[in-house]
């Protein structure tokens, strides 16, 4: 099951459950669209993989199975 982080690991943005602008890698490594298309060309930094958009978990769902509330924030030289 996906973790669903709550914020962009580059610009530290909130992304919440819901947010269609999550974008995620097959690690789950979570960034804006922002970041994801305008400093990341699309590739996560961390293993190099493609980044896609993150599915929105069903609200119903979020009662039982709760999105992560662990920031991630890693320096990464083209984030800064």
């Amino acid at each position: 099951m996906l973790a669903l982080r709550p914020n962009c690991e580059c610009c530290d943005r909130d992304l919440p459950p819901s947010s269609r602008q999550a974008m995620i890698c097959t690690f789950e490594c979570t960034f804006c669209e922002d970041c994801a298309t305008e400093r990341l060309d699309g590739h996560c930094p961390n293993c190099g993989g493609e980044l896609v958009r993150r599915p929105v978990r069903p609200e119903l769902k979020l009662a039982k199975f709760p999105a992560s509330t662990e920031r991630v924030l890693k320096p990464h030289p083209v984030c800064l």
